[in-house]
């Protein structure tokens, strides 16, 4: 059964406000008005879960309602795999500066029809502010030319292989006066909604079926905690969203087998001095720590199959041509090191056995993986004389990344650590970077990101530990759900089997 109003009319409303509570008081009473008839049809209904922390605002579901409300000129399937989203093909010059994109038929939420126009305007308005997982990432963006009403041209510089991938983005879902071009538009809540979800409604086109199937999904957030139970009592077929902070608590809970799924993802995970003083400050005291911690030990508590140790800032899933060798040290037991460590420890800070402990402060989650990592470096750290505590992000010694690469390009990390970004950087290190954002050969410019990440790991800017965490909770009935390396899940198809996958 069709609904009784045009799902392009639905896709008129805003994109959600701050909070989801917020976001819910602003929306749904539209959503009630003027789209009741949306919710209604076949029921192809998915609730997903996201994981947030209490005080969450937008950031935390955002990613997930720009997927559903917007598309980007191409996007991510559930492999993480480029396909068509307002672009139905493209092509990219020989030489790698032009990137071509014929557009499909498609309409604003405020019914205006897409043209290349309009495209260009809305990637423009991303790039004065792209957000701090692409401001590095996109200086070679020279100009945005709409060539004609359905051709849009973006020119570069010099060669960007991995532009796809930014361009596919969350935060290049494109909008036009604040509404996008779906493929969900918001629908109303149904007669069984706890009202504290988004409900998001599609015409799914199947190739085998005459009529569009409807597909909803109930995309709802909750702490942990509560999103875990939620699933393991069938009120949630998929809950997203998942860090190795609160790991353990899926891991503890009577889930069914196969369920707890974990994304191959590259990025940073690690610790970065938060100021210019003190003993994090201490290049040569950086590279000790670096070498107290035992990562095998970690990566054992944390429990994350295929999780290896990693002591530097570049890593496997990286575009380089070759990718920088691990320490020798790294393969060591800890037990073999940790008395010549504890010793060139005291020599350093002129510290006795007899002396209280030196202090190092790190701020980190308050979840049961942050305790698992406080632990861990409370041990390593104190067997060098140090008395390790918690501290606020203002305060502490170390700070905790947790992130995700936005593309298979080293250049994000390598400028993660740049002197507008970290307290103690390398200017040496942000000049050969600027040299590789301008280089036109790309075998010249991953040479030279090698030769930066090298820099970076000397001056121990960056204490790495493993790649960055993500899990999800995937009901059986959720055959469209695929681990991918950006960790980012579409909510189109949750139901329908991947293509390829065995039947």
């Amino acid at each position: 059964m069709s609904p009784s109003l045009p799902l392009a009319l639905c896709a008129a409303l805003p994109h959600p406000g701050a909070m989801l509570r917020r976001a819910l008081s602003l929306l749904a009473p539209l959503a009630l008005l003027s789209l009741g008839a949306c919710g209604s049809g076949d029921p192809g209904e998915t609730r997903v879960t996201v994981i947030v922390d209490t005080d969450a605002d937008a950031k935390s579901i955002a990613p997930l309602v720009d997927l559903a409300s917007a598309q980007g000129l191409v996007r991510f399937d559930a492999r993480g795999e480029i396909v068509p989203g307002l672009a139905e093909r493209w092509h990219v010059s020989d030489d790698g500066t032009s990137y071509i994109f014929r557009l499909g038929e498609a309409r604003w939420g405020d019914g205006e029809e897409v043209d290349a126009e309009s495209v260009a305007a809305a990637l423009t308005r991303i790039l004065r502010k792209p957000g701090p997982q692409l401001d590095e990432t996109l200086g070679a963006i020279d100009e945005i030319v709409p060539m004609t009403d359905e051709v849009v041209e973006i020119r570069l510089s010099t060669p960007r292989p991995h532009l796809l991938q930014l361009l596919a983005q969350p935060g290049f879902a494109l909008r036009r006066r604040e509404a996008g071009t779906g493929p969900f538009a918001l629908g109303a809540q149904g007669e069984e909604a706890d009202g504290e979800a988004l409900h998001f409604v599609r015409e799914a086109e199947r190739a085998r079926s005459d009529t569009p199937d409807i597909e909803r999904v109930h995309l709802e957030t909750a702490e942990a905690r509560d999103a875990v139970a939620r699933f393991v009592a069938g009120k949630s077929e998929l809950v997203l969203g998942g860090t190795f902070d609160d790991l353990p608590i899926a891991q503890g809970a009577p889930v069914p087998r196969g369920s707890l799924r974990y994304d191959p993802a590259a990025g940073l995970f690690g610790l970065v001095p938060r100021r210019a003083d003190g003993f994090a400050a201490d290049s040569e005291l950086r590279r000790l720590l670096s070498r107290a911690i035992d990562r095998k030990a970690l990566i054992e508590a944390l429990g994350v199959p295929a999780l290896a140790p990693r002591a530097t800032v570049l890593q496997e899933g990286i575009d380089l041509d070759a990718l920088p060798d691990q320490p020798d040290w790294l393969a060591q037991p800890l037990a073999d090191r940790q008395g010549a460590l504890a010793a060139a420890a005291r020599r350093m800070i002129g510290r006795t056995d007899d002396d209280e402990p030196a202090r190092l402060s790190v701020a980190l989650p308050d979840g049961p993986g942050g305790k698992i990592l406080f632990d861990r470096l409370a041990q390593d750290w104190g067997a060098l004389g140090f008395d390790v505590v918690r501290a606020g992000p203002e305060e502490a010694d170390f700070l905790l990344i947790d992130e995700i690469a936005p593309s298979e390009s080293a250049a994000w990390m390598v400028r993660r650590f740049s002197c507008r970004r970290v307290a103690v950087c390398s200017k040496e290190a942000d000049t050969l970077a600027e040299e590789a954002r301008h280089a036109v050969l790309l075998a010249q410019r991953r040479a030279i990101l090698a030769d930066v990440g090298q820099r970076i790991d000397d001056a121990q800017l960056f204490i790495p530990l493993a790649a960055p965490v993500r899990w999800s909770l995937v009901a059986s009935a959720v055959t469209g759900f695929a681990e991918n390396r950006f960790a980012i899940h579409p909510l189109t198809d949750l139901k329908q089997p991947l293509a390829g996958a065995a039947q």
